[in-house]
Parts: structure tokens; sequence; C-alpha cells
């Protein structure tokens, strides 16, 4: 058994280029693969390893400038759902675009998942979430507002935009693993919205501690890693990923008749020409002889 562990921590890093080799050899000597991002403006990511060498990689991390208070969720997987280990050098550890935006300056309350439905239900608050469409497509919140983002630098624009219709509203705002929600939120309470929250821990945390009886949660979370998605107790689901363009695929998807393993989906057959499909193809080829030969393809 694996244990995944996905972590965000903003804090100061005057030199993230400095921190980069010594934590991607961490992990390296440890077995832990995943992607972390470093930024001046703290660390994201998700890795996944043996239980020894994820305690060492997040002591590892604690122990960097500013993060001895690092919080992070667990969840475990039979098979690794990562190929390969990377630490990146980023301008932001989440893009959002907006260069005054600072979580470490004041953010939304925070609001843990046992009171997040009682929030969510009030007929004063307006329930946003603050993901991308192909996330939000798995599932999300009953009676969430979905912006229908296709990346989250989207977001400020899809507020100004829409901003009259939460007038007079609190804003009770969520996301995966709560990293956006910090950089939302703020930006909210740039604009002049003063009732603003956010759950804390994200979805994933919820999931992990709501029993699905008393759930608000419609649908299951998708993951940037290879489990695609998670359900309640953070049981991994029943979607795959694209081959062509990597956006969720349900069991049901995974039935249309333009789906192809490994190459395009209903969503995406049309973006792509018969160049790019037999690219595709060989990819998908190239990746199911390395599982025959009990290797990774890159590809993956």
């Amino acid at each position: 058994m694996l244990t995944i562990a996905a972590l965000y921590h903003f804090t100061r890093f005057p030199d993230p280029a400095a921190l980069r080799g010594p934590l991607l050899q961490a992990c390296l000597e440890r077995g832990v693969k995943g992607s972390l991002l470093l930024a001046r403006e703290g660390i994201n990511g998700t890795i996944a390893g043996p239980r020894a060498g994820i305690d060492a990689v997040l002591a590892h991390i604690r122990a960097l400038p500013g993060c001895a208070g690092l919080v992070w969720k667990e969840s475990f997987a039979e098979s690794m759902p990562f190929g390969r280990m990377k630490v990146k050098l980023k301008a932001e550890i989440v893009t959002m675009g907006q260069p005054d935006v600072d979580p470490l300056a004041a953010v939304g309350h925070y609001v843990s998942p046992a009171d997040w439905n009682a929030l969510i239900a009030a007929p004063d608050v307006a329930v946003i979430d603050t993901r991308n469409d192909y996330e939000v497509s798995l599932g999300t919140f009953r009676g969430a507002v979905d912006p229908g983002t296709r990346s989250f630098r989207e977001f400020p624009a899809w507020w100004e935009a829409n901003r009259e219709r939460f007038h007079n509203k609190r804003i009770a705002m969520f996301c995966t693993g709560g990293i956006r929600c910090e950089k939302s939120t703020n930006y909210l309470l740039s604009q002049g919205v003063t009732d603003v929250f956010h759950l804390q821990g994200g979805i994933l945390k919820y999931l992990e501690d709501m029993p699905a009886e008393q759930s608000l949660w419609d649908g299951e979370c998708y993951v940037f890693d290879g489990r695609i998605s998670v359900g309640h107790g953070l049981v991994p689901g029943q979607n795959s990923s694209c081959g062509g363009c990597r956006r969720p695929v349900t069991p049901e998807g995974r039935a249309h008749p333009d789906y192809e393993e490994g190459v395009c989906c209903a969503a995406c057959v049309s973006e792509y020409s018969e160049t790019d499909r037999a690219r595709f193809r060989e990819r998908h080829r190239q990746m199911l002889l390395a599982a025959e030969r009990g290797t990774t393809h890159l590809g993956g």
C-alpha cells in the first residue's frame, strides 16, 4: 500500500531555486514520485510513495523556511499513481495571474467540514466552485455555482462579470484541497466583499470526514494523479483520463462510440487531426508494451 500526500503551504521563499535540488534528491532517494511546485510564495503538490519515504520527504519540507506548520492530506493507493518525480519552479504555486493577491495577508473565514453543510444550506449564502470545468463535471456540492472556467486564471474576470448576481450574499467557496480558495477569498476581500468563507481542507477533507449519508456532495472529486477521481472516504473512483485531451472520462464516456482508449474521447474527437491521433495511438502502444515489461512509460 502506497501513501499519497496532497499538500500546499504559503510562505516566503527568497530563493526557491536553491531549494529545488535538495528537495528532488530527497524524493528520489526514498522512492517518492509525484509533482511539487516551488515559488516565492510557497510550495504545492502531491506525492506518493512508501510510508517511510513520504514521512522523510514531509520532514524535509517542514524544515524549509516558514514550513513548520505544513498541513497535508493523506490517502492510499494499491499502485503508484505517478510515473516520475518532478520539482518545478513557478511564478505562482497556483496560477491566478493577480500580482496583488497575497494569501499571507488575509483570507476568508475557514469553515470545517463539520460546519460546512449548515453554512451552504443558509438562504443568504451563495456557494461558488472555484475549480475548472472538467473538474466540476465529475462532481460538486448541491446548489453550487459553476463559473465554467477552463483555468483558475479566468476566475477574476468571471467574478467581475458576475458580481452583481451575489449582491447582499455571503460567499462560500471551495476547491479540491483549499489552495485556490486561499487566493480567491483574498481576491474577493480586495474587491470589497466582506463575508467570505471557504471549506477548510477542501473537498478532500470533506470527503474524508463527512459520512456519505450526511453529505451534500454529489459525484466524485477530480484529483491530479493516476487515480483521476476519489469518492467518500477518498476511495478511488471509476473514472479514467482521455489519452488525447487528458480530460476525465466516466464509465459512460468510455462506452461512447467516439471514445478510443489512449487516443480520444467524445469531448475532443474533433479537436485533433488524424496525424495527432496516430501519434497518440503509438504512444498508447508504447505504454502498453512498457506495462508488459513491468516498466513505466513517461508519457503515461
